[in-house]
């Protein structure tokens, strides 16, 4: 059972945002911002390659909701989600990162310096 999975079943403990019987929303325990929350679904999809369109819907909503709660709503936030072995995912449940509370810099690094020449 991956940690997400001990978490929705109350085996672990979090710091809940929000939650209703679908999705969970909680603070991130090393925050990369001021605001920075896990939105996840309670039930087990291992990433966001395998989410039904359903569930992404219902999760769209849901995560909207998390974000006027947090009062991001109208300042603006960002939402991440690693996928697979290259795109860094570390637990292989789907989740979300809700990013927000300031402005967000956005690292550059991969872009080619030599683009606008």
């Amino acid at each position: 059972m991956c940690i997400f999975c001990k978490i929705v079943n109350r085996e672990i403990p979090n710091n809940t945002v929000a939650e209703n019987e679908n999705f969970l929303a909680f603070h991130d325990l090393y925050p990369k911002a001021p605001i920075h929350v896990l939105i996840i679904p309670k039930k087990h999809v291992d990433c966001f390659q395998e989410v039904s369109p359903q569930t992404m819907a219902e999760m769209t909503t849901f995560m909207q909701e998390v974000a006027t709660k947090l009062g991001i709503d109208k300042t603006g936030y960002r939402l991440v989600t690693n996928n697979g072995e290259d795109g860094e995912q570390e637990v292989k449940h789907l989740h979300f990162h809700m990013l927000g509370g300031g402005k967000l810099v956005w690292d550059h690094s991969h872009e080619d310096p030599h683009k606008n020449i």
